[in-house]
């Protein structure tokens, strides 16, 4: 299920289990469970709240996705980047945005 996921970005950005567990709201022993291999289907809440601390999407978790990704988004990427972080963006974000999508065309 692509869970070595949640190994790696959790050592990226220094975390431990314990604190994986308290900012995820998911109990140390799930999670225990978890990045051992015991708990093989994860509840979908559960896998989101751990995705949400480490900054993943729960297709960082999908093995059946190609490993290689295209060199360049694609705009259904930008479309689907938008759509999940539109909200949490600045207004010098979003018009920062504008600017570098009106200069794809020049």
């Amino acid at each position: 299920m692509g869970l070595e996921k949640i190994a790696e970005y959790k050592k990226k950005l220094g975390l431990t289990t314990a604190e994986l567990a308290e900012r995820s709201g998911v109990p140390l022993g799930t999670l225990n469970k978890i990045l051992s291999g015991a708990t093989k289907d994860p509840k979908l809440e559960t896998l989101k709240a751990i995705a949400r601390v480490l900054g993943l999407t729960l297709d960082d978790f999908d093995d059946m996705k190609t490993e290689s990704k295209p060199s360049s988004p694609t705009y259904d990427d930008v479309e689907l980047l938008i759509a999940r972080n539109g909200k949490k963006m600045s207004k010098e974000q979003k018009l920062r945005l504008i600017q570098l999508l009106s200069e794809i065309d020049e």
